[in-house]
């Protein structure tokens, strides 16, 4: 029988053993002589870690990536556990509701644990950038690691984009496994010449490479796979997902999927194809008229999404995370000034900070040089007329995000699209120390219901 060990010092026992961490080491001196302290290299002679590691890492598209490859490696008849921002699941099968990206260290090789005695094959983990930093993920031996991108995000924690980037760029730098990075990103292209590199691009010809590509009704991708230089072979990605950032996702874990299975390309290919995608991932909640929902909450993230309709008018509704990173609304709201016709900006996790005052650092990126320091206080429930060098620009504050969505549906064109970003799938808004149910797909779902 396995005995009772815990990182947490409320839950201790009489017969518990305690793992010491980076996080509760100050605690030490004042546990209970009796209580034995369990490093942190010990871990493995209590867990089972029998299993292959992969880990996902960077800024944006970690969940598919991480997903994509869950997904297809069932299809091929593997078995399989997933962890990550959407839980846990054990093929097919959700072990553990949402919870953090990367769990605490004991969490951690808890899950490994039971998906190895359960008999798993693979156990393929998102890995953020918080967890690298706690060293969450410490002793771990991963068999393969992918780095989707790099761009700017969790500021708040960091402080310098050199420390976030410093500290995606350490979980491949270590370890002797395969490492997976997309050579259209600039901190990946840096890596490229590393030991146990393999690389993939549409852009760039990595060793998985795009010959051509269309994106107007999901993915069409013609790609070649070169690993030796009188090697290659040809394959074709086919997807109902949207947009190019999707289609990076699908090469990066159609290459792992090659990396550590040895199996056909042409047949992994033919799996990838009937992966459905993530809920609140690009997800079409309404087709007559076109809504898209999406967690996109970085500037990068919100780029790649307009990207993906810009042959479409849009109007799109969207926030900012309070108490994080506040750099980047400002230049949230310049993206979407630079794709959208109409922006309806509204709360979005607000938590302590006070949602006008996030929303109006938001607008003014949307304003840009519209405003000069004397102009007044933008206001909530307004609307303003931003004259752009392609068309005129609506914009309004409307904190409620339910009454942010129905107006923007009640105000959507034909053949527009309504992009509804930064919350995906999650289910609460959070203010101050409550959480309130709410979800965009049901909201957008109950508005056209009622229509």
């Amino acid at each position: 029988m396995k005995p009772h060990i815990t990182d947490d010092t409320r839950k201790l026992r009489e017969d518990s053993i305690f793992l010491k961490t980076p996080q509760n080491a100050h605690f030490i001196e004042s546990l209970p002589q009796n209580i034995r302290i369990l490093e942190r290299d010990e871990l493995k002679e209590y867990f089972n870690t029998n299993i292959k590691l992969i880990g996902i890492t960077g800024t944006n598209g970690k969940t598919t990536t991480a997903a994509a490859i869950y997904s297809v490696l069932l299809d091929m008849g593997y078995k399989v556990a997933l962890l990550g921002t959407r839980g846990m699941f054990i093929n097919d099968t959700r072990t553990k509701p949402k919870g953090l990206t990367t769990p605490s260290l004991l969490e951690l090789y808890e899950d490994i644990d039971m998906a190895a005695n359960m008999g798993c094959d693979f156990f393929v983990m998102e890995v953020s950038s918080h967890a690298i930093k706690q060293e969450r993920i410490y002793g771990l031996e991963f068999c393969l690691k992918i780095l989707t991108n790099i761009t700017s995000d969790h500021l708040d924690y960091h402080k310098t984009w050199e420390d976030y980037a410093k500290t995606k760029m350490q979980f491949l730098q270590s370890g002797e496994c395969i490492k997976i990075i997309n050579l259209d990103d600039k901190s990946g292209a840096s890596m490229r010449f590393y030991p146990h590199v393999l690389t993939y691009g549409v852009e760039s010809k990595g060793h998985l490479f795009v010959n051509a590509y269309g994106l107007q009704d999901g993915i069409f991708a013609q790609m070649s796979l070169r690993l030796q230089k009188d090697s290659m072979q040809e394959c074709v990605i086919e997807s109902s997902l949207f947009g190019l950032f999707n289609l990076y996702n699908l090469m990066a874990a159609t290459l792992a999927i090659h990396a550590i299975t040895k199996q056909d390309i042409q047949s992994i290919c033919a799996c990838v194809k009937n992966f459905g995608g993530v809920s609140g991932r690009m997800e079409i909640v309404s087709k007559t008229p076109l809504v898209i929902i999406d967690f996109a909450h970085t500037t990068d993230g919100m780029k790649q999404v307009f990207e993906s309709f810009k042959t479409k008018n849009i109007s799109v509704v969207f926030g900012a995370g309070g108490d994080r990173d506040k750099s980047k609304r400002e230049k949230m709201g310049a993206c979407a000034r630079f794709y959208a016709k109409k922006i309806y900006i509204t709360n979005d996790n607000p938590r302590s900070e006070n949602p006008l005052s996030i929303a109006q650092e938001i607008a003014k990126g949307v304003f840009a040089k519209s405003l000069n320091e004397t102009d007044i206080e933008i206001k909530e429930n307004t609307s303003y007329e931003i004259k752009s060098s392609n068309a005129a620009i609506t914009m309004q504050i409307i904190l409620d995000r339910k009454e942010a969505i129905k107006l923007a549906l009640r105000e959507l064109q034909k053949d527009w699209v309504l992009l509804v970003l930064g919350k995906g799938d999650e289910s609460v808004q959070i203010f101050r120390d409550n959480e309130i149910h709410f979800s965009d797909k049901e909201c957008v779902q109950e508005i056209l219901k009622d229509k």
